[in-house]
């Protein structure tokens, strides 16, 4: 029987929109280094305020891959 090995790291990741988009483009952004992402999981949730407006949010992921 195969069992696959996965490796868990953390991605810190922001966006001007929302904690969504900050959440996809983290995925994305791994995507483009890592091989066979299988999940990913918010973590963590902040923004930052600038002049009383919501200025950025951001998201701690955790990404997890297949080692091969």
């Amino acid at each position: 029987m195969f069992m696959s090995v996965l490796k868990v790291i953390e991605v810190l990741s922001c966006s001007n929109k929302s904690w969504e988009d900050a959440a996809k483009n983290g995925v994305v952004e791994a995507n483009k280094t890592l091989k066979g992402i299988k999940s990913a999981w918010v973590k963590d949730q902040s923004l930052t305020v600038k002049d009383g407006n919501i200025n950025e949010y951001r998201v701690t992921l955790k990404v997890s891959f297949e080692i091969e």
